[in-house]
């Protein structure tokens, strides 16, 4: 899925992303909006994961 479609169904996906990544608040969410990048960043940040495990993961649940 590219970052496009990503941000065009946002408000769709947040409440799967939250029950993905549980840790992730909904100002989380409010300030990702849709934004691959910065999904990745609050992923790493949350779950204290590198960069490159949390770009997988995140890649991995939108594909």
């Amino acid at each position: 899925m590219n970052s496009d479609r990503i941000e065009g169904n946002w408000k769709e996906m947040k409440g799967k992303v939250q029950q993905k990544w549980g840790k992730l608040t909904d100002n989380d969410l409010d300030k990702i909006d849709g934004r691959r990048e910065e999904l990745i960043g609050k992923v790493q940040q949350a779950y204290g994961k590198n960069r490159d495990e949390a770009e997988r993961e995140v890649d991995s649940y939108l594909n």
